[in-house]
């Protein structure tokens, strides 16, 4: 997913490999030794497909956010990060590595004449439990012109079937969000849509009075306050994200 906006995409692996990598180090779309790699590391680096493109601070030049992958980053980064460069022209330059700081499939929404932004799906699994949240990627210009990107969550869900046989929720606690799918542009400027399995307030109050049937396989004893919503007994629906407010509703 690219933006159509005034950035530049079409760049080639290899011409966005060789901003950074010597010409002989270069096969397909792998740099085996990455010239300016955090903390002076020999690393290789992979480029993905998704890359996004658009003018993610308010002054400057059009931005491209292209993912990467690197056997030098562990399962804490997530195996890899972003490569950010600056289009200016026809012509690209290579600014930074940024391990971790990946989003997964993210669309770039206008916010005013000036700026994009630039909303992702991100994720970790550990100890076999999923979070994912929708995030909004926070672009800044620190001193020495350095670029960070910081992810300003929007919405989090956390799934533990694959750590505990079924999701968990507290009896005395709102409604649980257990994962997120389909981000899309919203119905009006300034908002997203997303997909959610959850358990709202009417499915907690069912697993916390009569219960719902447990699953076969269970790797988790219940705390006070905690009941099962096993698989296939979450609710599932289209929630609309406000970006300005940061109100989470359902979609009309």
């Amino acid at each position: 997913m690219i933006s159509g906006g005034p950035a530049r995409a079409q760049d080639s692996d290899r011409a966005l490999l060789a901003t950074f990598c010597a010409g002989a180090n270069i096969t397909g779309s792998t740099c085996t030794r990455a010239r300016s790699y955090p903390d002076g590391r020999a690393c290789d680096v992979k480029l993905t497909k998704e890359r996004y493109a658009g003018r993610f601070l308010a002054a400057g030049h059009a931005l491209l956010v292209v993912n990467y992958e690197s056997e030098c980053e562990p399962h804490a980064t997530d195996f890899g990060g972003v490569a950010l460069f600056e289009q200016t022209g026809r012509a690209t330059r290579f600014i930074r590595f940024l391990p971790g700081a990946q989003g997964h499939d993210c669309i770039v929404l206008p916010r005013d004449e000036q700026q994009d932004a630039l909303v992702c799906l991100v994720g970790h699994m550990g100890q076999g439990i999923v979070e994912s949240a929708v995030t909004r990627m926070a672009f800044s210009r620190k001193s020495g012109k350095r670029i960070e990107i910081a992810p300003d969550f929007l919405l989090r869900a956390e799934d533990a079937v694959s750590a505990y046989g079924s999701n968990v929720v507290m009896c005395n606690e709102g409604p649980k969000y257990f994962g997120l799918s389909n981000l899309a542009a919203g119905p009006r400027r300034d908002s997203v849509a997303v997909d959610v399995d959850y358990a709202d307030d009417a499915t907690i109050r069912s697993a916390c009075g009569e219960g719902f049937p447990k699953p076969k396989e269970l790797y988790h004893d219940l705390l006070a306050g905690e009941a099962f919503v096993p698989p296939g007994y979450e609710k599932k629906r289209r929630f609309v994200i406000d970006l300005v407010t940061g109100k989470v509703a359902p979609s009309d």
